[in-house]
Protein backbone atom coordinates (compact mmCIF):
# COMPACT_ATOMS: atom_id res chain seq x y z
CA UNK A 1 0.00 0.00 0.00
CA UNK A 2 1.29 3.44 -0.96
CA UNK A 3 2.46 5.70 1.88
CA UNK A 4 2.59 9.48 2.25
CA UNK A 5 5.67 10.72 0.44
CA UNK A 6 5.71 7.86 -2.08
CA UNK A 7 5.75 8.54 -5.80
CA UNK A 8 3.05 6.49 -7.51
CA UNK A 9 1.38 6.09 -10.90
CA UNK A 10 -1.85 8.03 -11.22
CA UNK A 11 -4.34 6.91 -13.88
CA UNK A 12 -6.35 9.81 -15.36
CA UNK A 13 -9.12 10.51 -17.87
CA UNK A 14 -8.49 13.48 -20.17
CA UNK A 15 -11.17 15.24 -22.25
CA UNK A 16 -9.91 15.19 -25.84
CA UNK A 17 -12.03 17.86 -27.54
CA UNK A 18 -15.51 19.39 -27.70
CA UNK A 19 -18.25 16.93 -28.69
CA UNK A 20 -20.99 17.19 -31.29
CA UNK A 21 -23.72 14.56 -31.31
CA UNK A 22 -23.36 11.44 -29.18
CA UNK A 23 -20.08 11.21 -27.24
CA UNK A 24 -17.69 8.34 -28.05
CA UNK A 25 -14.95 6.61 -26.09
CA UNK A 26 -12.45 8.23 -28.46
CA UNK A 27 -13.51 11.63 -27.04
CA UNK A 28 -11.54 10.68 -23.92
CA UNK A 29 -7.91 9.74 -23.34
CA UNK A 30 -6.87 7.25 -20.65
CA UNK A 31 -3.40 8.16 -19.49
CA UNK A 32 -1.09 7.62 -16.55
CA UNK A 33 0.94 10.32 -14.83
CA UNK A 34 3.12 10.26 -11.73
CA UNK A 35 2.19 11.93 -8.46
CA UNK A 36 4.07 12.32 -5.18
CA UNK A 37 1.72 11.61 -2.31
CA UNK A 38 2.53 14.78 -0.44
CA UNK A 39 0.86 18.19 -0.27
CA UNK A 40 2.94 21.19 -1.36
CA UNK A 41 4.46 23.13 1.53
CA UNK A 42 2.01 25.59 3.17
CA UNK A 43 -0.90 24.15 1.16
CA UNK A 44 -4.43 24.66 2.51
CA UNK A 45 -5.70 21.86 0.32
CA UNK A 46 -6.26 18.13 0.52
CA UNK A 47 -4.51 15.09 -0.91
CA UNK A 48 -7.29 12.71 -1.91
CA UNK A 49 -7.56 9.06 -2.92
CA UNK A 50 -10.55 8.55 -5.21
CA UNK A 51 -12.88 5.71 -4.20
CA UNK A 52 -15.95 6.13 -6.43
CA UNK A 53 -16.89 8.37 -9.35
CA UNK A 54 -20.39 9.23 -10.53
CA UNK A 55 -21.58 9.20 -14.13
CA UNK A 56 -24.29 11.84 -14.52
CA UNK A 57 -26.20 13.15 -17.55
CA UNK A 58 -25.27 16.79 -16.79
CA UNK A 59 -21.67 15.91 -17.71
CA UNK A 60 -22.73 15.82 -21.37
CA UNK A 61 -23.49 19.54 -21.17
CA UNK A 62 -19.91 20.20 -20.07
CA UNK A 63 -18.57 18.66 -23.30
CA UNK A 64 -20.07 21.38 -25.52
CA UNK A 65 -18.14 24.32 -26.96
CA UNK A 66 -20.14 27.00 -25.20
CA UNK A 67 -19.22 29.85 -22.85
CA UNK A 68 -19.31 28.44 -19.33
CA UNK A 69 -16.84 28.46 -16.44
CA UNK A 70 -17.78 24.85 -15.77
CA UNK A 71 -17.27 23.35 -19.24
CA UNK A 72 -14.50 20.84 -19.85
CA UNK A 73 -11.46 22.25 -21.66
CA UNK A 74 -9.81 20.17 -24.38
CA UNK A 75 -6.75 18.46 -22.92
CA UNK A 76 -7.92 18.86 -19.32
CA UNK A 77 -9.06 16.32 -16.75
CA UNK A 78 -12.69 15.24 -16.71
CA UNK A 79 -14.42 16.06 -13.43
CA UNK A 80 -17.68 15.12 -11.77
CA UNK A 81 -19.14 14.03 -8.45
CA UNK A 82 -17.37 11.34 -6.47
CA UNK A 83 -16.29 9.94 -3.12
CA UNK A 84 -12.73 10.16 -1.81
CA UNK A 85 -10.59 9.56 1.25
CA UNK A 86 -8.36 12.28 2.70
CA UNK A 87 -4.74 11.07 2.75
CA UNK A 88 -3.29 14.38 3.95
CA UNK A 89 -4.89 17.66 4.97
CA UNK A 90 -3.68 21.24 5.07
CA UNK A 91 -7.21 22.51 5.76
CA UNK A 92 -8.55 23.06 9.26
CA UNK A 93 -11.97 21.55 8.44
CA UNK A 94 -10.60 18.17 7.31
CA UNK A 95 -8.41 15.49 8.85
CA UNK A 96 -6.44 12.57 7.51
CA UNK A 97 -8.79 9.60 7.11
CA UNK A 98 -11.92 11.69 6.53
CA UNK A 99 -14.30 10.49 3.84
CA UNK A 100 -15.79 13.19 1.59
CA UNK A 101 -18.02 13.60 -1.44
CA UNK A 102 -18.25 16.40 -3.96
CA UNK A 103 -16.74 17.51 -7.24
CA UNK A 104 -13.59 15.48 -8.01
CA UNK A 105 -11.18 15.08 -10.90
CA UNK A 106 -11.26 11.80 -12.81
CA UNK A 107 -7.94 10.47 -11.53
CA UNK A 108 -6.87 8.00 -8.86
CA UNK A 109 -5.16 10.58 -6.64
CA UNK A 110 -5.81 14.33 -6.55
CA UNK A 111 -4.59 17.45 -4.85
CA UNK A 112 -7.56 19.75 -4.27
CA UNK A 113 -6.44 23.25 -3.31
CA UNK A 114 -9.94 24.58 -2.58
CA UNK A 115 -11.85 21.85 -0.71
CA UNK A 116 -14.43 24.15 0.85
CA UNK A 117 -17.34 22.72 -1.14
CA UNK A 118 -16.63 19.10 -0.27
CA UNK A 119 -19.13 17.48 2.09
CA UNK A 120 -17.80 15.30 4.90
CA UNK A 121 -19.29 11.81 5.21
CA UNK A 122 -20.35 10.91 8.76
CA UNK A 123 -22.61 7.91 8.13
CA UNK A 124 -20.71 4.82 7.00
CA UNK A 125 -23.27 2.14 7.92
CA UNK A 126 -24.51 2.42 4.32
CA UNK A 127 -22.44 1.73 1.16
CA UNK A 128 -19.99 4.58 0.45
CA UNK A 129 -21.02 4.43 -3.20
CA UNK A 130 -24.45 5.75 -2.11
CA UNK A 131 -22.82 9.18 -1.77
CA UNK A 132 -22.58 9.27 -5.58
CA UNK A 133 -26.31 8.58 -5.72
CA UNK A 134 -29.10 8.42 -3.17
CA UNK A 135 -27.06 10.20 -0.47
CA UNK A 136 -25.34 12.59 -2.88
CA UNK A 137 -26.31 14.94 -5.68
CA UNK A 138 -29.01 12.67 -7.26
CA UNK A 139 -30.63 12.07 -3.87
CA UNK A 140 -30.73 15.77 -3.04
CA UNK A 141 -32.12 16.43 -6.52
CA UNK A 142 -34.89 13.87 -6.04
CA UNK A 143 -35.80 14.81 -2.47
CA UNK A 144 -36.00 18.58 -2.81
CA UNK A 145 -37.21 18.49 -6.41
CA UNK A 146 -40.15 16.39 -5.31
CA UNK A 147 -40.93 17.82 -1.88
CA UNK A 148 -39.98 21.47 -2.43
CA UNK A 149 -40.64 22.12 -6.12
CA UNK A 150 -43.60 19.76 -6.61
CA UNK A 151 -45.34 20.37 -3.23
CA UNK A 152 -47.01 16.92 -3.30
CA UNK A 153 -50.16 15.92 -1.48
CA UNK A 154 -51.40 12.47 -0.53
CA UNK A 155 -53.45 10.83 -3.28
CA UNK A 156 -52.05 12.90 -6.16
CA UNK A 157 -51.15 11.42 -9.54
CA UNK A 158 -47.40 11.45 -10.25
CA UNK A 159 -45.52 10.66 -13.46
CA UNK A 160 -41.74 10.15 -13.53
CA UNK A 161 -39.81 9.83 -16.79
CA UNK A 162 -36.41 8.06 -16.90
CA UNK A 163 -37.83 6.44 -13.79
CA UNK A 164 -35.19 3.74 -13.26
CA UNK A 165 -32.28 6.20 -13.31
CA UNK A 166 -30.29 7.70 -10.46
CA UNK A 167 -32.94 10.32 -9.65
CA UNK A 168 -36.16 8.80 -10.99
CA UNK A 169 -36.03 5.66 -8.85
CA UNK A 170 -35.86 7.82 -5.70
CA UNK A 171 -38.64 10.20 -6.77
CA UNK A 172 -41.02 7.31 -7.44
CA UNK A 173 -40.43 5.77 -4.04
CA UNK A 174 -40.75 9.11 -2.22
CA UNK A 175 -44.07 9.63 -4.00
CA UNK A 176 -45.29 6.19 -2.92
CA UNK A 177 -44.29 6.97 0.69
CA UNK A 178 -46.44 10.13 0.39
CA UNK A 179 -49.42 8.02 -0.63
CA UNK A 180 -49.43 9.09 -4.29
CA UNK A 181 -50.34 7.06 -7.37
CA UNK A 182 -47.08 6.72 -9.31
CA UNK A 183 -46.38 5.84 -12.94
CA UNK A 184 -42.91 5.59 -14.45
CA UNK A 185 -41.52 5.22 -17.94
CA UNK A 186 -38.28 3.52 -18.94
CA UNK A 187 -36.70 2.02 -22.06
CA UNK A 188 -36.22 -1.74 -21.50
CA UNK A 189 -38.04 -4.77 -20.16
CA UNK A 190 -35.45 -5.15 -17.38
CA UNK A 191 -36.01 -1.58 -16.23
CA UNK A 192 -39.79 -1.98 -16.35
CA UNK A 193 -39.55 -5.05 -14.11
CA UNK A 194 -37.32 -3.10 -11.71
CA UNK A 195 -39.83 -0.27 -11.43
CA UNK A 196 -42.68 -2.64 -10.67
CA UNK A 197 -41.03 -5.28 -8.52
CA UNK A 198 -38.28 -3.40 -6.67
CA UNK A 199 -39.43 0.22 -6.50
CA UNK A 200 -43.17 -0.41 -6.22
CA UNK A 201 -44.48 1.86 -8.97
CA UNK A 202 -48.23 1.45 -9.52
CA UNK A 203 -47.97 1.39 -13.30
CA UNK A 204 -45.13 1.49 -15.84
CA UNK A 205 -44.62 1.57 -19.59
CA UNK A 206 -41.76 1.18 -22.03
CA UNK A 207 -41.72 4.40 -24.04
CA UNK A 208 -39.90 2.62 -26.90
CA UNK A 209 -42.92 0.35 -27.37
CA UNK A 210 -45.49 3.15 -27.33
CA UNK A 211 -46.19 4.64 -30.78
CA UNK A 212 -48.41 7.31 -29.16
CA UNK A 213 -47.13 8.73 -25.84
CA UNK A 214 -50.27 10.78 -25.36
CA UNK A 215 -52.38 7.61 -25.58
CA UNK A 216 -50.05 5.78 -23.18
CA UNK A 217 -50.39 8.57 -20.61
CA UNK A 218 -54.17 8.68 -21.00
CA UNK A 219 -54.24 4.93 -20.40
CA UNK A 220 -52.20 5.25 -17.20
CA UNK A 221 -53.79 8.53 -16.05
CA UNK A 222 -57.44 8.61 -17.16
CA UNK A 223 -58.03 11.48 -14.71
CA UNK A 224 -54.82 13.35 -15.61
CA UNK A 225 -51.45 14.08 -13.97
CA UNK A 226 -50.92 16.31 -10.92
CA UNK A 227 -47.12 16.13 -10.81
CA UNK A 228 -44.59 15.44 -13.53
CA UNK A 229 -40.94 14.96 -12.59
CA UNK A 230 -39.23 15.85 -15.86
CA UNK A 231 -36.00 14.07 -16.78
CA UNK A 232 -36.41 13.65 -20.54
CA UNK A 233 -37.89 16.64 -22.43
CA UNK A 234 -38.90 16.63 -26.10
CA UNK A 235 -41.85 14.49 -27.17
CA UNK A 236 -42.42 13.19 -23.64
CA UNK A 237 -42.86 16.69 -22.25
CA UNK A 238 -45.20 17.58 -25.11
CA UNK A 239 -47.39 14.55 -24.39
CA UNK A 240 -47.39 15.20 -20.64
CA UNK A 241 -48.60 18.78 -21.12
CA UNK A 242 -51.74 17.43 -22.83
CA UNK A 243 -52.48 15.32 -19.75
CA UNK A 244 -51.78 17.70 -16.87
CA UNK A 245 -54.58 18.45 -14.44
CA UNK A 246 -55.61 21.90 -13.26
CA UNK A 247 -52.90 23.49 -11.07
CA UNK A 248 -50.43 20.72 -11.91
CA UNK A 249 -46.72 21.05 -11.16
CA UNK A 250 -43.77 20.13 -13.35
CA UNK A 251 -40.29 19.95 -11.78
CA UNK A 252 -37.70 20.24 -14.55
CA UNK A 253 -34.70 18.22 -13.42
CA UNK A 254 -33.18 17.50 -16.83
CA UNK A 255 -33.91 16.78 -20.50
CA UNK A 256 -31.62 13.91 -21.46
CA UNK A 257 -33.32 13.37 -24.84
CA UNK A 258 -31.99 16.78 -25.96
CA UNK A 259 -28.37 16.69 -24.82
CA UNK A 260 -26.88 15.09 -27.93
CA UNK A 261 -28.93 17.01 -30.51
CA UNK A 262 -27.33 19.80 -32.54
CA UNK A 263 -30.79 21.36 -32.84
CA UNK A 264 -33.02 20.77 -29.82
CA UNK A 265 -36.66 19.82 -30.36
CA UNK A 266 -39.39 22.38 -29.88
CA UNK A 267 -42.30 21.93 -27.47
CA UNK A 268 -45.70 22.60 -29.03
CA UNK A 269 -48.18 22.39 -26.17
CA UNK A 270 -46.94 25.16 -23.88
CA UNK A 271 -50.29 26.94 -24.01
CA UNK A 272 -51.47 24.21 -21.63
CA UNK A 273 -49.41 25.96 -18.93
CA UNK A 274 -51.88 28.84 -19.23
CA UNK A 275 -55.18 26.98 -19.64
CA UNK A 276 -54.42 24.46 -16.86
CA UNK A 277 -52.62 27.00 -14.62
CA UNK A 278 -49.60 24.69 -14.46
CA UNK A 279 -46.46 25.69 -12.57
CA UNK A 280 -43.31 24.51 -14.38
CA UNK A 281 -40.04 25.15 -12.55
CA UNK A 282 -36.42 24.28 -13.22
CA UNK A 283 -33.94 23.69 -10.41
CA UNK A 284 -30.50 22.25 -9.68
CA UNK A 285 -29.25 20.29 -6.69
CA UNK A 286 -26.70 22.96 -5.73
CA UNK A 287 -29.62 25.15 -4.65
CA UNK A 288 -30.15 22.72 -1.77
CA UNK A 289 -26.67 21.56 -0.73
CA UNK A 290 -26.85 23.79 2.36
CA UNK A 291 -29.77 21.62 3.53
CA UNK A 292 -27.75 18.40 3.37
CA UNK A 293 -28.11 17.68 7.12
CA UNK A 294 -31.91 17.96 6.92
CA UNK A 295 -31.92 15.73 3.84
CA UNK A 296 -29.90 12.99 5.59
CA UNK A 297 -32.18 13.09 8.64
CA UNK A 298 -35.10 12.26 6.37
CA UNK A 299 -33.58 9.83 3.86
CA UNK A 300 -31.24 7.69 6.02
CA UNK A 301 -34.07 6.14 8.11
CA UNK A 302 -35.89 5.19 4.89
CA UNK A 303 -32.78 3.33 3.71
CA UNK A 304 -32.03 1.68 7.05
CA UNK A 305 -35.63 0.54 7.48
CA UNK A 306 -35.83 -0.81 3.94
CA UNK A 307 -38.53 1.65 2.91
CA UNK A 308 -36.44 2.85 -0.04
CA UNK A 309 -34.36 0.58 -2.27
CA UNK A 310 -31.51 1.84 -4.44
CA UNK A 311 -30.06 0.03 -7.44
CA UNK A 312 -26.57 0.75 -8.76
CA UNK A 313 -24.85 -0.29 -11.97
CA UNK A 314 -21.14 -0.47 -11.14
CA UNK A 315 -18.08 -0.77 -13.36
CA UNK A 316 -14.62 -1.24 -11.93
CA UNK A 317 -11.50 0.72 -12.87
CA UNK A 318 -11.04 4.29 -14.07
CA UNK A 319 -10.25 3.02 -17.56
CA UNK A 320 -13.89 1.85 -17.83
CA UNK A 321 -15.29 5.22 -16.79
CA UNK A 322 -15.71 6.80 -20.26
CA UNK A 323 -17.69 3.82 -21.62
CA UNK A 324 -19.92 3.87 -18.53
CA UNK A 325 -20.53 7.60 -18.91
CA UNK A 326 -21.36 7.30 -22.61
CA UNK A 327 -23.73 4.41 -21.86
CA UNK A 328 -26.06 6.79 -20.02
CA UNK A 329 -27.13 8.30 -23.34
CA UNK A 330 -28.14 5.00 -24.92
CA UNK A 331 -29.84 3.74 -21.75
CA UNK A 332 -27.28 0.98 -21.23
CA UNK A 333 -27.15 1.41 -17.46
CA UNK A 334 -29.70 -0.16 -15.16
CA UNK A 335 -29.88 2.05 -12.08
CA UNK A 336 -27.34 4.59 -10.87
CA UNK A 337 -24.10 4.39 -12.90
CA UNK A 338 -21.04 4.24 -10.63
CA UNK A 339 -17.33 3.79 -11.36
CA UNK A 340 -15.51 2.00 -8.54
CA UNK A 341 -11.87 3.14 -8.35
CA UNK A 342 -10.67 1.77 -5.02
CA UNK A 343 -12.16 0.07 -1.98
CA UNK A 344 -9.69 2.11 0.17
Amino acid sequence: MAQIGDEVKNKQVIFRDYVNGFPKESDFIITSATIRLKLPQDSNGLLLKTLYLSCDPFMRMLMKNQPSPFSYSPGSLVFGYGVAKVLESGHSDFNEGDLVWGMLKWEEYSVLEDPGKLIKIHHTDVPLSYYTGILGMPGITAYFGFHDVCSPKKGEYVFVSAASGAVGQIVGQLAKLMGCYVVGSAGSREKIELLKNTFGFDEVFNYKEEPDLNAALKRCFPDGIDIYFENVGGKTLDAVLLNMRLHGRIAVCGMISQYNLDQTEGVHNLMRLVTQRIRMEGFIANDYFHLNAKFLEEILPYIREGKISYVEDTVHGLENGPAALIGLFSGRNVGKQVVSISKE
